[in-house]
């Protein structure tokens, strides 16, 4: 049961470890891209692939859903951000119950957006728990689990593909141990639990005023989404890699203090500054902002934010 690319890899490790497996729940497919044209999720077109019958419910706790999980019946189910919530009637189908590849360090960072957290929490490394699914969210007892630390620059994109290849890894080596009684469930320190909420778009605006260590922290966090950003004179300037610079400037919190194509875009933050590296100007591509610099200017004293506008 899984739906975006993370959970691709521990798809494969079952099918590539011999496992039957007799069914692949994922969500329905939905409209992207410009045309709004249905689109499958990474999960179903592996399971395709793969030869593997899918299985696509808008809400899988519906009878629907129920009835054929129970018509499955399977021993174990496997869960890797699939996106719904199972309910206790769900979860006692499979004999042996759920284990879930969770992408944080539990109880740290529960919920829907754990890899998100991680980097925009400033963590020092995240990772990846096998544990045992309840009726709680990312509640359950663990089974096992694999750290890694995360890169200075690297963003939750980046530590989200290492991370599924990491997780597929840890299924491959717990899922039998489990199965085999070799792994002896360990509950979760409540006390030590962090539950992070959703992410939303407007968690992307960037406020000025706060160090330059956190909104840097905010930038890579949110790449690829929702993507930070803020106002610029001409419109929206959307950012995608940055980092924080000393700075001894007096000038207030969201002025270009720094700005060209050798030295860089710096914007004053409100401790310190922020150099941007990576960067969307309105109407523009993507870009790295050295090389944006070298065609088009932003004036030192530029305001940034949503002061810009006045």
């Amino acid at each position: 049961m899984g739906t975006p690319e993370f959970a691709v890899p521990s798809l494969d490790a079952l099918c590539d470890a011999g496992y039957d497996v007799v069914g692949v729940f994922t969500q329905p497919d939905r409209p992207a891209g410009r045309g709004k044209k249905l689109t499958a999720c990474p999960v179903k077109r592996r399971a395709l692939e793969r030869g593997l019958s899918v299985y696509q419910f808008e809400k899988v706790k519906s009878p629907e859903g129920v009835e054929q999980m129970r018509a499955l019946a399977p021993d174990v189910a496997v869960t890797a951000a699939f996106g719904q919530i199972l309910t206790k009637e769900l979860l006692d189908i499979p004999v042996r119950g759920t284990v879930n590849v969770h992408a944080s360090l539990l109880p740290r960072h529960r919920g829907s957006a754990p890899i998100n957290w991680c980097v925009l929490e400033g963590d020092a490394a995240a990772g990846v728990t096998l544990m045992l699914t309840d009726v709680g969210i990312d509640t359950g007892d663990m089974l096992i689990s694999r750290e890694t630390p995360i890169g200075e620059l690297e963003t939750a994109g980046e530590l989200t593909d290492r991370l599924a290849v990491m997780g597929g890894e840890l299924l491959a080596e717990g899922l039998p141990k489990y199965l085999a009684g070799a792994l002896v469930p360990v509950k979760q320190d409540a006390a030590k639990s962090s539950y992070e909420p959703m992410l939303t778009k407007e968690m992307g605006e960037v406020d000025w005023t706060l160090p330059a260590e956190t909104i840097a922290r905010r930038v890579r966090g949110l790449n690829p989404w929702p993507c930070a950003y803020t106002d610029m004179p001409e419109g929206r300037l959307k950012l995608y890699l940055a980092k924080p610079v000393p700075c001894d400037d007096a000038a207030a919190p969201g002025m270009v203090i720094v700005s060209g194509p050798k030295a860089g875009l710096i914007v004053r933050c409100g401790a310190g500054a922020l150099e941007i590296l990576e960067m969307q100007a309105p109407g523009g591509k993507r870009m790295a902002a050295k090389a944006y610099l070298a065609g088009k200017r932003i004036d030192v004293g530029t305001r940034f934010g949503k002061e810009s506008e006045a």
